[in-house]
C-alpha cells in the first residue's frame, strides 16, 4: 500500500487546524442558537443496496436498520417536541453517501447517527461497535498501520459510492481506494472528535448490555465517507452481526428492534443533557463568590466538578490529551470509561468559575455532580 508523503500530511494538518479554528469562531458567533435542536438519523443502505443479507429478503440489513431508525426517531420526537428529527431515508430507497451527509449539513444538524448491522463470513463473529471519524488508533498494543488495518472495513461501507449515478463527478475529491484520501479527511474534521466520542461512550454504556455484547474494541476510529462529509458530531453504529444466528434472531425481531431503539434513545438523552448543559451555561453571568484559584477541597465526598472528557483507559498526568490541566480520573461504579474532571467544589457557582477557564481548552466541558454514597 503506498504511503502518503510527510509533506502531504503536514499540509493536511495545517488545513485541519485552520478548519478547527474556523469552527470554534463560528460556534461562538452563533451561540444564540444553543442546545441540541436537530438530529439526523441515517438508516444505512436501502433500495438497490440491501447491505448485509438476512435469511430472507425482508430481513436484510436495509430493512432492519430502517425499522430501528424510525423507532428511535419517534422516541426522540415524543420526549423532545422541540428537537427536529430528520431521516436520510424513510422508506426502501437508495441514497448515496454524499447525499446522506448533505441532508445533515443542509439542515444544520447537531448530531448525525448512521445505523448499520455488521456481517462476517465467520458466523461466530458477534458484538456491537460504534465508530467515529479519527486519524489513528490510540491503542498502544496496535503495532499495525492504522489505515491499513481499517481500510477493508471502511471500504466495505464506502464501496456503495460506485452504485451512485454520476459518482465520478460527485466524488472528484475522494478516491475510496486511495489511503491519502482517508487520512486527509480524518484530519480535516477533527474539530468534532470530542463530541462524537462523548456520544459514542453513551452508546457503549446504554446499548452494549445483554443480550448484546460489546466487541473487543467497542469504540473505534474509522474513515467512513458518510462521517467524513457530515461535518458535525457523528457516529456510525454497527449494532450487531446479522450473520450471527443468535444476533440475527434478535435484530430481526420486533421486540429486539424496539429494545435497541430504546437503548439508543437513552444514549441520546444522556448525550443531549450533557450537550445542552455545556452550551447553555452562560458563565459570564454567573456570580463569582470565591477566588478563581481556589484549591480543590479533597475532603469533600460529594461535590461539583468540571468534566473535560471520557476515555476508556487511564491517562498519565502529563498526557497531551489533558492539555496541561490538572484533571483527575473518576470512574462511577460499573462504568466502562474514566471521566476526567477538574476541581472539587461545594457549590455550582464555584464550579462555574472554573468552567470559564477550562472552556478555553475544552469548549465541550460541562459541570457534573459527583455523589459518593
Amino acid at each position: 500500500m503506498p504511503a502518503p508523503s510527510k509533506s502531504n500530511i503536514a499540509l493536511l494538518l495545517v488545513f485541519a487546524l485552520l478548519g478547527f479554528s474556523s469552527f470554534m469562531a463560528s460556534a461562538q458567533q452563533t451561540g444564540k442558537e444553543l442546545g441540541l435542536r436537530t438530529v439526523v438519523i441515517d438508516p444505512g443502505h436501502g433500495g438497490k443496496d440491501p447491505g448485509a443479507l438476512g435469511q430472507n429478503s425482508s430481513s436484510h440489513e436495509k430493512h432492519v436498520v430502517l425499522a430501528i431508525s424510525k423507532l428511535l426517531g419517534n422516541k426522540i420526537k415524543e420526549a423532545y417536541p422541540g428537537v427536529k428529527v430528520i431521516y436520510t431515508r424513510s422508506n426502501d430507497t437508495f441514497v448515496g453517501l454524499h447525499d446522506r451527509a448533505m441532508v445533515a449539513r443542509n439542515n444544520n444538524a447537531d448530531l448525525f447517527i448512521s445505523i448499520h448491522c455488521n456481517s462476517s463470513s465467520n458466523k461466530s463473529a458477534y458484538g456491537s461497535s460504534v465508530h467515529i471519524l479519527g486519524q489513528r488508533s490510540d491503542r498502544k498494543s496496535n503495532t499495525t498501520d492504522y489505515f491499513e488495518r481499517n481500510m477493508s472495513v471502511a471500504q466495505r461501507e464506502n464501496e456503495v459510492i460506485v452504485m451512485e449515478e454520476g459518482y465520478e463527478t460527485k466524488y472528484t475529491h475522494f478516491d475510496p481506494n486511495t489511503p491519502e484520501a482517508y487520512i486527509g479527511y480524518a484530519l480535516q474534521w477533527k474539530a468534532h472528535y470530542e463530541s462524537s466520542l462523548l456520544f459514542a461512550v453513551e452508546v457503549v454504556e446504554n446499548l452494549m448490555v445483554k443480550p448484546l455484547q460489546a466487541r473487543k474494541i467497542p469504540i473505534d476510529q474509522d474513515i467512513f465517507q458518510v462521517l467524513v462529509e457530515a461535518n458535525m458530531p457523528a457516529v456510525l453504529l454497527e449494532v450487531a452481526f446479522i450473520s450471527n444466528p443468535t444476533e440475527y434472531k434478535y435484530l430481526s425481531s420486533d421486540a429486539g428492534q424496539k429494545e435497541i431503539a430504546e437503548r439508543l434513545f437513552k444514549a441520546f438523552k444522556d448525550y443531549k443533557t450533557q450537550y445542552d448543559m455545556s452550551l447553555n451555561v452562560d458563565v459570564s453571568q454567573m456570580p463569582v463568590e470565591t477566588p478563581e484559584n481556589e484549591p480543590a477541597q479533597e475532603e469533600l465526598t460529594s461535590y461539583y466538578a468540571v468534566q473535560v472528557m471520557s476515555v476508556a483507559k487511564l491517562l498519565k498526568s502529563d498526557d497531551p490529551q489533558l492539555k496541561g490541566l490538572n484533571a483527575v480520573p473518576y470512574k462511577p461504579d460499573g462504568a466502562p470509561t474514566y471521566k476526567y474532571i477538574v476541581g472539587k467544589f461545594k457549590t455550582r457557582d464555584q464550579a462555574n468559575a472554573e468552567l470559564k477557564k477550562v472552556k478555553a481548552k475544552f469548549p465541550q466541558a460541562f459541570i457534573i455532580y459527583v455523589e459518593n454514597k
